[in-house]
């Protein structure tokens, strides 16, 4: 950018250093004590000149441009460049101007507050900026027809077969290598094996030539896991295999509490928790987690893996714990359009059908692993439904999650989606696609013209089964429509908050 004295200022940064001005003379002000009563109207003239200088000098050393045009290096310098014009000037005015009137450490109080509430804003400034300007740009899909292996395969002599085993043994188990022979042919011309964090082996790899890729390499060691999943996703014919590998986070969790007495290893694990769980997930420090640690000795979930997995358009055709590894094999279902980055933080916008069919982001406290919402199908498939609806053995929940369902505490943020009107005080669940399409038609054509509840008729009855919550939905819906949607919430609303309070339902 060429540097001009006169400039259009980035307004939003010009803004934010006035409010941050008036913060700190404020605060200065009302908390500094001072031998005057009435500080605002001695200081009032101060205030005002200190302020004009502030931004004169911000403008003039250029503190206002784009932070793109700007590197932090030179956004700090120019701030302190600012500062110090700022406090050279107003010190001569209060000198020759105004030294009886006004105290040399009011102005160093102000200027030594305005220039650390302008140092926090600028590392969060270029915090955010670092975090959005991510290189990696969504992975768009290729364009490909249908598409089978492009060579018929050739299958290893004993001597080879024996080879190839020998050397997998270097760093997978027999057990591990037993249940890969079940569910892939590995011993053939089209089966690609390496044990590699470059995805450039990948990538290199000609397109379809191989029906089945391995790569005995965990997806711990690896950054960019959905990078690797796309390549994977591009170079794999239709219905072709890939295997991957992890040490899931109970592995590092058991292995971490069973290293040092019980409180120390405790602590640790927490300490652990937030820097290799916490921090990769939230958006102003993921990219900066992985700059430090390269992707490497990263925390995963079976919940996050698999999810990854499904998002990245694979099915999940089996998956085994061998020793302290995940084995996962996953057949290439779909290509997705683009594969971008997704960051999760303490809170979660999930889609939900709603009134007239439509759907709308339901909010709620993150009670689940990253990429679980992926997942839904694969769990229902493998472990089918509980009593009450839920999944059965829902490996997507966390261990905090369980304990904040069970207070209630994950469904406080659909307050917000009752003051934007998409839903009322009582009404049936709001649900995903995937469970509405689980219900038969008769509800689905009544559910959509009523608003999902933050109180559903479930806790009215507390249905155990699929069938009995279609039925106790049923059951609301029709007597709304026989005797009003407000007097059916009415009772609703009291025998709900009778099954609460004195049944001790529980939200799970």
């Amino acid at each position: 950018m060429q540097r001009h004295l006169f400039y259009k200022p980035y307004w939003n940064y010009l803004i934010a250093d006035a409010v941050a001005l008036i913060l700190s003379v404020v605060v200065v002000l009302w908390w500094f004590p001072l031998s005057t009563q009435i500080p605002f109207q001695k200081y009032d003239v101060f205030a005002i000149v200190f302020s004009a200088i502030w931004l004169l000098t911000g403008y003039l050393s250029h503190r206002y441009v784009p932070v793109k045009y700007m590197k932090m290096g030179k956004d700090m310098r120019r701030l302190l460049f600012a500062a110090i014009v700022t406090f050279g000037v107003m010190y001569g005015y209060m000198w020759l101007l105004a030294k009886e009137n006004f105290s040399i450490w009011v102005l160093l109080t102000i200027w030594l507050v305005m220039l650390t509430i302008s140092l926090i804003y600028l590392v969060i400034k270029h915090a955010y900026r670092y975090a959005l300007n991510e290189e990696d740009k969504p992975l768009e899909a290729p364009a490909r027809m249908e598409q089978p292996v492009l060579k018929q395969p050739k299958f290893y002599a004993d001597d080879e077969k024996e080879a190839l085993r020998n050397s997998i043994l270097e760093f997978a188990t027999p057990a591990a290598i037993a249940f890969l022979e079940k569910h892939i042919t590995l011993y053939s011309s089209n089966t690609f094996t390496l044990r590699s964090t470059e995805l450039y082996n990948i990538q290199k790899l000609r397109n379809y030539r191989y029906d089945t890729l391995v790569n005995f390499m965990p997806l711990n060691q690896i950054r960019g896991v959905n990078k690797l999943f796309a390549a994977v996703n591009d170079k794999l014919p239709d219905n072709g295999l890939w295997v991957c590998c992890y040490e899931p986070q109970s592995v590092t969790k058991r292995n971490i509490l069973t290293r040092y007495p019980k409180v120390i290893s405790w602590m640790y694990y927490i300490a652990f928790f937030l820097y290799k769980r916490v921090l990769p997930k939230l958006f102003m420090t993921s990219r900066f987690y992985f700059d430090i640690t390269e992707g490497k000795d990263r925390v995963l979930s079976k919940a996050e893996v698999l999810g990854r997995l499904c998002y990245c358009g694979f099915d999940i055709v089996d998956e085994r714990k061998i020793g302290d590894l995940n084995y996962v094999i996953a057949r290439r279902k779909f290509r997705p359009k683009t594969i971008e980055r997704r960051v999760y933080g303490i809170f979660v916008k999930l889609n939900r059908v709603g009134k007239n069919g439509k759907q709308f982001k339901f909010y709620k406290l993150r009670t689940m692993h990253p990429y679980s919402e992926f997942l839904q199908e694969y769990i229902y498939n493998r472990y089918s439904l509980q009593e009450g609806g839920k999944f059965n053995h829902d490996i997507r929940v966390t261990t905090l999650g369980r304990i904040a369902r069970k207070y209630w505490m994950d469904e406080l943020p659909m307050i917000i989606n009752l003051l934007k009107g998409d839903m009322k005080l009582v009404g049936v669940r709001p649900i995903s696609k995937h469970y509405f399409s689980l219900y038969s038609q008769e509800l689905q054509a009544k559910r959509v013209h009523h608003k999902p509840g933050l109180l559903p008729p479930f806790y009215a009855d507390m249905p155990k089964t699929l069938d009995e919550i279609e039925a106790s939905e049923m059951r609301y819906l029709t007597m709304c429509e026989q005797r009003g949607t407000f007097l059916t919430d009415f009772i609703y609303f009291w025998r709900i908050c009778y099954t609460i309070l004195f049944k001790r339902a529980r939200s799970h």
